[in-house]
């Protein structure tokens, strides 16, 4: 399955934008998917996940109440809403996919960079 993510931009503190992340070659409802981000000089870090049918949704502390994942297997995309964003947001965001239930994604997007000003 190859990924495209896209939607980042610049935003002012307090606002909202939403990743979308369309998968080609394969129908993404194979796919349990995953959104991660990364700034300069840190590891890639975990955001949000979602299961194959949606039922069980993940999401990293620091973003827990603001960012909602979900998609839609018709489409064959999966979206990342983010809301009140904070300057701490800022990072390039990868789409990921994995065929397993459990444990690493084996797929990766390209990333978009968002950046949150203050």
């Amino acid at each position: 399955v190859q990924l495209q993510a896209s939607g980042g931009g610049l935003v002012q503190a307090g606002g909202s934008l939403r990743l979308s992340c369309a998968a080609s070659g394969r129908k993404l409802s194979s796919y349990r998917m995953g959104w991660f981000r990364q700034t300069p000089g840190k590891e890639r870090e975990f955001v949000a996940s979602i299961t194959r049918s949606a039922h069980i949704r993940n999401y990293a502390d620091p973003v827990k109440g603001r960012f909602t994942i979900s998609r839609d297997n018709a489409e064959s995309t999966g979206y990342l809403q983010m809301s009140d964003l904070k300057p701490e947001d800022t990072a390039v965001y990868y789409c990921a996919a994995s065929a397993r239930t459990l444990g690493t994604f084996d797929y990766w997007g390209q990333g978009t960079l968002v950046t949150v000003s203050s």
